[in-house]
Parts: structure tokens; sequence; C-alpha cells
């Protein structure tokens, strides 16, 4: 039985005030990009066991007088060597101090610039609007997600092949675990010793500099790199690890945090499937949540994925909502419940997969795959994708990576340009209780999706009920595409269209206004505006 009263332990080793170090010799500071990554490494000690008997942190100071100062835990990784990564958030001169426990360590210090960020480095993701994201820069995020679970511990033409596909890809975020299930992966987290034995005092510094650098060719195409901390699939060999006691629960945690955390396309899965993570209580995952949180100087996103169990996303320390639940976004009207318990965004990250194989997760068509995503994304919500095609190399998209085989990413790059192009704040449910059909933003932008059902025409109308009550008033025009989201055709409509008031109505409408659609299914509208 574990035990659940559990306490954060973090480095709390007095420091020394800023200016008092023994700055190095330098011609000028090192330059870093805003929101890029300032790394600095250290000779140290190599007896005993570095991991855990010897303390390293730094603090960095904006030198501007403006009191700024973020305080970053280092590690060890290996052959006598310890790094601190340091992510600066604001522009201008930095300098840093090191604290450690061991001399050699202790009072380093030096001064970095922080300039403008490169061209694609908008920070990391925030919330925004509540139920949405962006950039730390502002610029929108429409998460468009698919989960790779072991592509970082496949062999390495596996792992290219992974990186070209998803270069080609609609996917801007991507689910890998930390921790492979598989019974022999390539590489393995902790030391062996002769017999083969884990060390669970000592990590094998190669495992993580390797997925790091996956992570690292992630942030260079694009994408949001979501390490998932633990899960309940490991065989073999791995299996010894879901019964680690507390301190070796929370030592594993630090030491990818401090690794990772500097990388600004970084979010923190705490679990795939949590319910099912042998000898975990509640407890627990609160205490690895607060734990993340208080270890990762950034605040990068925090969230949980479910199985039958659903932890509590109020708690303060999720920032979004993973879910699993492939029926929420399987019909109109469903999704935006989700949405309505958590005052947060809501991600449907697992809703069964695109393939062909035997389990009844894995058989989802091209066209219920994108249907699953419209219907997510007018509740005002982001679908995740997965696939898993069987094959003669045996070599699955969501279990190793590889190449996509289904149909339906093209259709989900669609999705994205529409999407991108749509309102900055997001789509938001227009009429969650009655209009089940649409979302956008109220007043200005719709986007209405039929599905599988087969219209010959719609009547222009737009609901006035809260919370779009104030939104539309009459006499406002209109432009209407008309979007194939199977084809990826968009075809404007000719006609403007006109709000006007039907009486005894809450809608106003355009008088004779219908639009003519072909009878397809998977057939949507884009309203918006004329200006």
């Amino acid at each position: 039985m574990r035990t659940v009263a559990r306490t954060i332990v973090v480095l709390g080793l007095a420091l020394a005030p800023i200016g008092t170090f023994a700055q190095e010799t330098q011609s000028a500071p090192q330059v870093v990009e805003q929101w890029g990554m300032f790394e600095k490494s250290f000779a140290g000690p190599r007896e005993g066991n570095p991991f855990v008997d010897v303390e390293l942190s730094a603090s960095f100071e904006r030198v501007d007088g403006s009191g700024k100062k973020v305080i970053v835990r280092g590690f060890y990784d290996g052959d006598g060597t310890y790094r601190i990564r340091f992510m600066p958030e604001e522009q201008g001169t930095w300098r840093y101090e090191t604290t450690s426990n061991r001399p050699e360590l202790n009072g380093k210090g030096g001064e970095l610039s922080c300039g403008a960020p490169g061209a694609g480095n908008h920070g990391p993701v925030r919330v925004a609007n509540v139920h949405h994201f962006a950039y730390a820069d502002g610029t929108p995020f429409v998460a468009i997600g698919t989960t790779c679970y072991a592509w970082a511990n496949q062999p390495e033409n596996v792992e290219e092949m992974t990186l070209a596909t998803l270069r080609q890809s609609p996917f801007n975020k991507v689910r890998m675990n930390v921790l492979e299930g598989n019974s022999n992966p390539l590489t393995y987290p902790y030391d062996q010793d002769a017999n083969g034995r884990f060390d669970e005092m000592r990590f094998n510094p190669a495992f993580f500099q390797h997925f790091e650098k996956r992570v690292q060719d992630l942030q260079a195409i694009g994408i949001e790199a979501e390490p998932i901390l633990f899960n309940p699939y490991k065989k073999g060999a791995m299996a010894w690890f879901d019964s680690l006691d507390n301190a070796g629960d929370d030592r594993y945690l630090r030491y990818v945090v401090r690794r990772l955390a500097a990388y600004h396309n970084v979010w923190w899965s705490l679990a795939n499937e949590y319910g099912q993570v042998k000898g975990k209580t509640e407890a627990d995952w609160d205490h690895f949540f607060q734990l993340v949180q208080a270890e990762d100087p950034y605040g990068h996103q925090r969230s949980i994925h479910n199985a039958a169990k659903f932890y509590d996303s109020n708690k303060p320390w999720v920032t979004h909502a993973s879910i699993q639940n492939g029926s929420a976004v399987a019909d109109f009207g469903r999704a935006v419940l989700y949405r309505e318990l958590w005052p947060k965004p809501v991600m449907y990250d697992e809703i069964c997969y695109e393939g062909n194989i035997d389990a009844r997760w894995g058989q989802l068509t091209g066209e219920e795959m994108v249907k699953r995503f419209w219907l997510g994304t007018i509740a005002g919500t982001y679908v995740g994708h997965g696939e898993t095609y069987s094959n003669p190399e045996k070599i699955s998209w969501t279990s190793e990576g590889g190449i996509l085989r289904g149909t339906s990413p093209a259709r989900l790059a669609f999705l994205k340009k529409i999407l991108e192009s749509g309102p900055a704040d997001g789509i938001e449910p227009i009429d969650e209780y009655y209009e089940t059909h649409m979302g956008g933003k109220a007043g200005e932008y719709y986007l209405v999706y039929f599905g599988e059902e087969r219209p010959t025409e719609w009547q222009f109308r737009l609901p006035r009920n809260p919370p779009a009550k104030k939104a539309l008033t009459e006499g406002m025009r209109f432009h209407v595409d008309v979007l194939d989201t199977w084809n990826m055709t968009i075809t404007p409509v000719e006609r403007e269209f006109v709000t006007a008031k039907i009486a005894g109505s809450g809608f106003p409408v355009e008088g004779d206004g219908k639009i003519t659609l072909p009878g397809r299914p998977y057939m949507a509208l884009r309203i918006v505006r004329a200006r």
C-alpha cells in the first residue's frame, strides 16, 4: 500500500545576491533568442551517485532592475557533466549564478543576452480565451494533434521516417511516451549492471539525450511535443518501474522535467489511462501534478488522460482536460457537455483510431475520423488523431510512427486551414441546446456542419438565443462559402445574405435566403460577416 501523505521536496539552497559571484571570463554575453534555450555545462564530481548526491540550481535575473528572477534546477548528464538549461521569456540581459552543495559547482556565473525570437518561434503554448490556446506571443494555436507513443524509441531509419511524415502532415502536437511499453525497447531510462538489473537510483543519460533530441527535432518543424510521463503498458524488463516507491517516482519526474522544461514546445501529460497505472492513488496524482508544476518554472501545459476513470480537471494545477471518449464526438451535441464541466480547454486526445485492426478502437474509417474532428470543432473543443493500419512492416503510426496510410490527414489539413483563417480567439458553440450543428463567433463568423446528413438546401438562419443574443441585429450582411470537407473544396455563394427579423420568432433571417447544397455527406457552410 503506498503512502498517501507526500511532500514536495525542491532545492532550498540559499542564493547569494546577484553580483557577488565569480563571473566567468567571456568577451561578450552569449546571445539567445526569446523562448530559445540557454544551456551551460559544468564539470563536477563523478564519485558516489551524482544523480542523488549532488544538488545544483541557478538563479537568472534581469539586470535592468525589473526584479524578474527565475530559478532553474540542474541535472547530471553523465561523465562528470552537469547542466543548467534556461528559457528566457523576456528580452534583455540576464545574469546567472549557480548554487550547489559541491564547491566546484557553487558560485559559477555569467551573463546572457536575450534577443528577438527567430522565425517560427512563437514561444510556449498557453491557455487563451478560457477554452482555447495561443502561443506566448499571442499567435493562436489551433491544435490538430496526433499520437505516436513509441516513435522516439525506434531504429533511426523509422524515427527519421516519422519526422519526414510529420513535416508534411497537418499535425502540430504529438503525444509520446517517455517510458516505452514494449518488452524490448532499444534503450532504457535507467542504468543496468552486468546482470541486466536496473538501478532505480541511476538514470541512463544516453536514453534522455536521445529523447530530448527528438523533442528538439519536433520543435524545429513547429510541432509541440507532449511527453506522457506514466503509462500502464510496460512489459518485460520495464515492468518493475510500476513498483517504484514514492522517492523513486519523484526522482524520475524531477529528472525528466529538469531536462525538458527549457524546450518551448513541451507539454506535460501526467499519464495515459491514468487509472490503470498500478499502485497510484488520487493523492499520488495530485502530488505528481504539483511536483511537475513546482519543477517547471515556465508553466507548460499540464493534463492527464483517462480510461474509464476521470481525474478532476477542475484542480488548479490542470491546465486543460485530456479526454478519451470517441462517442463524445460521434454525434451532434455531445462534445460540448464535457466543455461545460470545466472552464478550460477540452482536448479529445483519443477518439479511437483510423485503421483496420481487429480491436474495435482501431477500426474508424477516414470519413468517421474527419467527421469527429468537425463535430468537436463546432462544439468549441479540440480533437486528436490516431492511426492503426495493419501492414507487412508491422509499424503502426500510433504505436511506432513511420508513415501515414490513412485518408484522414489530408482532410484534417483542410480543416486546419479553415480554422487558421477563422476567429483568432477560437470557435465557440453558438447555441449548444438548439443549434448543435453550428459553432463560431456570434455575429461575425459561423461554421455549420451537416455530418452524414445529405441536405440539398439550407435556409439561411442564424440563432439569436443566448449567448448570441446581443451579437445579431437586423440588416447585417454575410458572405457564405459551401465547404466540402471530404473533397476539400470551397465554393463561394454568389449572393450576400442579409438578416431580417421574422415576426414572432427569435431568429433574424434573410427573407427568401436559401443555399443550394449538393446532397452529399460531410458538407459544411462558412458564414462570414461582410465588411
